[in-house]
Formats: C-alpha cells, structure tokens, sequence
C-alpha cells in the first residue's frame, strides 16, 4: 500500500479485529505492519507484526459502536517487547509472555522497535466462569518461561499450523483443550500475588480449573484436586461449602453439564453412551444414565435423541 494510506488501513482492520483504539506511531520512521487472521474453532486468531506503535482503549473508544465487550484478548509476544498498562497493572512482556486484555476497560499498549504479537479473542464467559471476574487477572502478564506457557504456546502453535486438517467439531473441541491451559495459566500466576482477602478466591478457581482439565479422569476427587493445587483436604471443602457447594457436587455437575453437550453434538454422534459416559470421567454406563437422570429427567438416549430432532 502507498505509505500515506497503510495507517488509515491498519486502524480499520484493527477496529475489525480487535476493538476501536487510539493509535499513534513512536518516532519519524514510516508505517510498516503485517496482519494474518484466521479462525479456528470459532476463535479469532490474529497475528500482528509491527513496529513503534502506541495503541490505548480510552472511554470515548469504548463507547464506540464497534466495540466488543463480550470477548477477552488474550496477547502473546511471539518476539520484541511489549509494554503494557491495564487496571494499574504496568508490565514489558517478551517473547513467550502473554497476558489477557479486557475490552471493558482502558489499556494501553506500547510497540518500541519491531515485535510480533498473537491475539485471541475469546468469549468472555470462557475465562471468567473459571476464574472470576476479569478485574482479578486482566492485565498480569504470566510469564513464557514457566513450563505450563511453554506448553500453551506450543499447542496454539500447532493447533494453527494444523486447522486446515480438522473437522469444524475437532477444530472446536482442540480450542476447548487451549483456552483450558490457558486457564491454567492464569490460576497459577493468580495465586502467585492475590492479597490474602481474596485467597479463598483464588483456591476455588484453581480447584475449578484443575477439574475442568481432568473431568475425563475417573479417578478424580476432592482429594487428588486438593494435593494438585497444594492444598488440605480440609481447608478445601471448607472453601467451597462457604460458595454453598461441595466439591464432590461441582465435579458431577461439570461432568453431567459436559456428557450433556457432547450428547447434544453431532460431532459426538459416532460414539456409544458407554464411551461417552466413559469420556467424562464416570466410570460405568449404568453409574452415568443413573446421574443423568436426576440431572435431566430422562435417559442419556432420550436427551440425545430430542437434541438432534430439534437441530435444523
């Protein structure tokens, strides 16, 4: 593009793809950027390449038409540095950190010299059904050199690499594996810092996080999920009964919530209630049909069947 026109034409992709901004160029040199997008699984992928840029969400652009407010961003630096300012949260993340954006507030962002970028935009209840309001964790940035980031990245990686090979359900289920260590990710940095007022918090959610990724194991219970987050057995239950739940409730209830979704899905058409009962942790078919039914008053057949006469 002529370099008078590139700036215009980078501020309205970004107004496309991520939110409305202010943007301005850091120093004399002429605009340069690159910008691949792609979607995988029903999230938005895309990779920005730039150089000396400052972009800030303000309360005039949050007003905008354009705005998105039911999605967070998560920011990967793939390579350069990246400062950052959000909820009184300043931070230079390098490559391999990433930290989530919430589109409800103010930030700002700095590009000083050339860095790439990966951002995802990811539905807001995703991240805050597991974690809590997006306050608690937008803005931290968690760093790449921890071996759960290095993991995240690495799948992401190849999960773009390879989106051209998946089915639209492979492509959406491998997305749910992602957004599940990206979680991760954040419970751990959370519990890195949280004020001790929030502590409590912070336990529940990491115990949360921890069944989401492991609702498959039939072997888990309050107390492998207490030992994985570091925790008494005890002092865990105490926590989830001042929320007014057990722990032993939360987990058949994710694991009746998930059989139901997948019973739901075409995807999961080909397999049998037996083995799909088995895919969320329960360890016999009789043991699930019983569940499922208190849960939904019928039979697991029965909910499948209604799901897919009533899909279009």
């Amino acid at each position: 593009m002529r370099p008078k026109d590139r700036f215009r034409r980078w501020k309205d992709v970004c107004e496309d793809r991520i939110v409305p901004m202010e943007q301005s160029c850091l120093g004399d040199e002429s605009f340069e950027a690159q910008i691949d997008g792609t979607s995988v699984g029903g999230l938005d992928f895309s990779k920005f390449s730039l150089r000396n840029l400052k972009a800030s969400t303000t309360p005039r652009t949050l007003r905008h038409e354009n705005h998105r407010t039911d999605h967070l961003f998560v920011s990967m630096v793939l390579s350069g540095t990246v400062r950052s300012d959000q909820n009184d949260r300043s931070s230079t993340d390098r490559a391999g950190d990433f930290a989530v954006r919430d589109t409800n507030t103010p930030w700002t962002i700095e590009h000083s010299g050339h860095s790439e970028v990966l951002a995802i935009a990811i539905p807001r209840q995703r991240l805050e059904a597991a974690l809590g309001p997006a306050r608690i964790f937008a803005g931290l940035t968690v760093d790449g050199r921890q071996p759960v980031t290095i993991l995240v990245r690495s799948f992401l990686s190849n999960l773009l690499r390879e989106s051209d090979r998946l089915s639209a359900h492979k492509a959406e289920r491998m997305v749910g594996v992602g957004i599940d260590l990206i979680v991760a990710c954040l419970a751990d940095r959370l519990a890195q810092e949280m004020p001790r007022p929030m502590y409590g918090t912070v336990v529940v959610q990491r115990a949360r996080a921890f069944i989401e990724a492991n609702l498959s194991d039939p072997s888990l219970d309050p107390p492998l999920i207490a030992a994985a987050i570091g925790v008494s057995l005890r002092r865990l239950q105490e926590l989830f009964h001042e929320r007014g739940q057990h722990i032993s409730d939360c987990i058949w209830q994710r694991r009746i919530e998930t059989a139901a979704k997948r019973l739901a899905d075409p995807g999961c058409a080909h397999l049998s209630i037996g083995a799909l009962a088995y895919s969320c942790g329960f360890a016999n078919q009789s043991h699930f049909s019983r569940r499922f039914k208190e849960y939904h008053s019928m039979a697991p057949s029965e909910y499948r069947q209604a799901a897919f006469m009533s899909t279009p």
